[in-house]
């Protein structure tokens, strides 16, 4: 049994794969490393249900549980919120989730644009840039290193580790990233201990959740996620949705003739070319049958958000980029409790960084042939290593 998601090509256009998969079953078995396999969902009502359904843990703890993975993932990573259950998970989304608010959003859009301007305002008409390097990446970096309280000194670095978490197939470079992002966490939590300020990182330092104090493992490993968490998923946004506007001249006609319709569009961007091609880990608690294939109790199952949002049954022509489709009920930012928290600041981010592209260069286009742009290697995030363009 041969797993495509292991395929040299996919990295470059996961989609054929993709199809390929839901055709012959929208739920099904494919291999996995150390002899291991994984049930894979493809299909948009089958991810759905998997998203929502309690009987597929996050815990991962539980699940390697007396295994020995050969694995050195600081814990701040390997357990944070993102591989926990209620009423842990509930417990701890609950106390980050009024920043990601849409009105705790709102107040952030003047800093969001300031930045997105003074960005751009380097980018020289004629002139070949990387969109990747000198947009899609310092935009969300600079903004959620801002909220928690990161020094401008030290986002370089911070966001060379977070790359590194991605590095696929290099497990010792992931490992180690892991542990130099948490000990760097460690270190400015003690910090902002000594000397608060209006950072998110020092509010959560000063939480009570019912009397009870955060611990000092879940203030890391809650500001290791937000890190990651809040510029990851951003950054592949704007990178493929610019590509992806690139490559369809009468679509960027229209933003470029009606601005307005960014933010609407940015929805559809997200389904056409997910951030998060494939979910992160879950498994089975008890026997399950999802989408008539059954999945037996311990068993890991990925979701595909990137498949799923180009299921013919719910999305019709789906590799095709529609300005007019209605996108409503895309998988892009998750489905159920563990949906994005940080959905709302990646859609503001992302309609604020298009509508300034469209509106302030109307000779964008891309410097290179699509063939031969380059992608990141990791099966979890989609997104481009980077695109150079000509303003």
């Amino acid at each position: 049994m041969s797993n495509p998601l292991q395929d040299p090509g996919f990295f470059r256009n996961p989609y054929p794969a993709f199809a390929a998969l839901r055709s012959a079953s929208p739920v099904q078995r494919v291999p996995g490393g150390g002899g291991r396999s994984s049930y894979l969902v493809t299909g948009y009502a089958e991810a759905r249900e998997a998203f929502a359904d309690p009987r597929l843990s996050k815990d991962t703890a539980r699940f390697f549980a007396g295994r020995d993975t050969g694995r050195n993932l600081h814990p701040a990573v390997s357990r944070s919120m993102l591989a926990t259950d209620p009423p842990q998970h509930t417990r701890l989304r609950g106390l980050v989730a009024k920043s990601f608010t849409s009105g705790a959003v709102a107040r952030l859009h003047p800093y969001i644009e300031s930045v997105t301007d003074e960005l751009l305002d380097a980018w020289v008409p004629g002139d070949r840039t990387d969109a990747v390097a000198s947009l899609a990446v310092p935009l969300p970096v600079t903004v959620v290193c801002r909220l928690l309280g990161v020094p401008e000194a030290d986002r370089a670095a911070v966001r060379t580790w977070s790359d590194e978490l991605f590095a696929a197939g290099r497990p010792d470079r992931i490992d180690a990233a892991s542990h130099a992002l948490a000990d760097y966490f460690a270190d400015l939590v003690a910090a902002k201990r000594r000397s608060p300020d209006d950072s998110l990182l020092t509010e959560l330092v000063r939480v009570r959740d019912g009397g009870d104090r955060l611990g000092e493992d879940e203030l890391v490993s809650l500001a290791v996620l937000l890190l990651v968490a809040g510029h990851e998923t951003t950054t592949h946004l704007i990178g493929n949705g610019l590509l992806a506007l690139l490559r369809a001249p009468e679509a960027l006609r229209r933003l470029r003739e009606n601005p307005d319709l960014v933010g609407a569009a940015v929805d559809e961007l997200l389904r056409l070319d997910s951030p998060v091609s494939t979910a992160t880990f879950r498994f089975a608690t008890e026997d399950i049958t999802l989408g008539g294939t059954g999945i037996p109790a311990g068993s890991p199952v990925l979701i595909a958000p990137g498949a799923a949002n180009r299921d013919p049954t719910r999305f019709p022509e789906p590799d095709r980029l529609d300005l007019d489709r209605d996108p409503t009920g895309h998988l892009a930012f998750g489905h159920g409790i563990h949906r994005c928290l940080g959905a709302p600041l990646a859609r503001a981010e992302g309609t604020v960084a298009l509508r300034a592209l469209v509106t302030r260069f109307p000779a964008l286009r891309l410097a290179v042939p699509a063939e031969d742009l380059q992608w990141r290697h990791t099966r979890l995030m989609r997104g481009l290593v980077s695109l150079p363009v000509l303003p």
